[in-house]
């Protein structure tokens, strides 16, 4: 960074996110230009190679960001991934001719790597080979340091005075060749990523929150992959309008039977059947064909062959058993939803409005959203089920069983300790 970036970006970080004041006309913020040009897009194993060995002799930490095809092709799998490390300059790498980054994984193990909003591209990432080890979330960052808005771009130009280019975020990353212009978005996407690391550890230091930052970006390295999501056909949008177990066993049939067809043709489900067209066969569950042709979603551009696979599946859920039917809601692994507690169990709700009201209060004061400060599922847990004897060493074991940090643990068990024992 500059010394003029440096003394800009610490102007902004003391302001409501970079905002100025409002009798100054503002400055135009100068719209980001990739240092070294656009690189080539790395997709043999030669180019791999000699990518591999320039980010092993580069230095510092490595910006890594990743492009997926959501919306689509089938599932979440990374279509470019791109690099910059002080030393190496900027790699872009095509995972549809490399699909084995294992090798560059390696030489970075050690290295601390940036990302923003590292949990969507770690999944990505990981199939493709490359774990970090350390990391860095520019966005989480962003939000412990208390910014209104921590989208990259956003972040860019509040803190580093840049604007960065938009418009290519949603595109379908899986064409081949990438155009000019999207490679140049992805370049540009890692070019301030060190910059704007360095600012914000600077911020989060200021403000005594660093230590948090650590805890919260160890958390996010060591975690294991997320497990399978059980019935995912549950969240179909609009499945809140489906009722009846028959019908919810269309939703499941036409869901699983979409699934292997998008999965079968790589394409994003959306694109082989709408949920809202799912969702108007459960309701009406059509008898036959002709039924099925006139619900919104299953017109006169389906094909005779596509409808009457819909349709075998909406017979298959028809003619199960009603032993083998769906149970309506989901088995809950904790507490129910917190609106039937005044009903189930009126001095949990009582707990867990004086401790909503403490966490929010302290969120406030500390200037970071409540949900980073402590997961709201924590909180009910915690209300639901408090400990036997409730005093702040078994709240703090209790959180410290739901995954929360010790941060959190320090901030939150004092005030939760009270609330749970002032509700008693």
């Amino acid at each position: 960074m500059t010394d003029a970036q440096e003394t800009a970006a610490e102007t902004a970080l003391r302001t409501t996110g970079g905002a100025p004041p409002d009798d100054v006309e503002p400055a135009p913020i100068p719209l980001l230009e990739p240092r070294e040009g656009i690189p080539p897009v790395v997709a043999t194993d030669d180019a791999l190679a000699e990518v591999i060995d320039a980010f092993a002799r580069g230095t510092g930490p490595v910006a890594v960001d990743a492009e997926r095809a959501s919306g689509y092709r089938y599932g979440q799998r990374a279509y470019l991934v791109q690099l910059r490390r002080a030393g190496a300059g900027t790699a872009l790498i095509d995972p549809v001719g490399c699909p084995d980054l294992s090798g560059l994984g390696e030489v970075l193990a050690g290295a601390e790597w940036i990302l923003h909003a590292a949990t969507q591209d770690l999944p990505c990432l990981r199939e493709i080979g490359m774990i970090p080890t350390r990391l860095f979330d520019t966005e989480l960052a962003g939000r412990l340091a208390g910014f209104p808005r921590v989208g990259l771009g956003a972040m860019v130009e509040s803190v580093l005075g840049y604007a960065l280019e938009k418009g290519h975020s949603a595109v379908d990353w899986s064409t081949r060749p990438l155009p000019e212009p999207w490679l140049r978005y992805a370049a540009l996407d890692v070019e301030l990523l060190v910059d704007l690391r360095d600012a914000l550890e600077k911020e989060l230091d200021r403000q005594g929150k660093l230590e948090w930052a650590r805890q919260e970006f160890d958390a996010i390295a060591a975690a294991p992959p997320a497990p399978p999501r059980k019935d995912p056909w549950r969240r179909t949008s609009g499945m809140h309008k489906v009722r009846r177990r028959r019908q919810m066993a269309v939703v499941r049939e036409l869901w699983t039977a979409r699934d292997k067809v998008a999965q079968r043709r790589d394409v994003s489900p959306g694109k082989v059947l709408s949920d809202s067209a799912i969702v108007e066969a459960a309701l009406a569950v059509p008898a036959n064909l002709q039924a099925l042709t006139a619900l919104p979603g299953f017109g006169h551009r389906m094909g005779r062959r596509q409808l009457e696979q819909w349709q075998a599946a909406v017979d298959r859920a028809k003619a199960l058993p009603d032993a083998e039917l769906p149970q309506p809601g989901q088995p809950l692994n904790g507490p129910p939803p917190p609106r039937s507690w005044a009903d189930k169990d009126p001095a949990a709700a009582a707990r867990l409005s004086a401790a909503r009201a403490a966490v929010s209060a302290l969120a406030e004061e500390l200037n970071l959203p409540q949900e980073n400060l402590i997961t709201p599922d924590t909180v009910r847990r915690v209300c639901w089920e408090p400990p036997a004897e409730i005093g702040e060493d078994a709240v703090a074991e209790a959180l410290a069983s739901y995954g929360a940090r010790r941060w959190q643990i320090e901030q939150v068990a004092p005030l939760l300790t009270r609330a749970l024992t002032a509700s008693a």
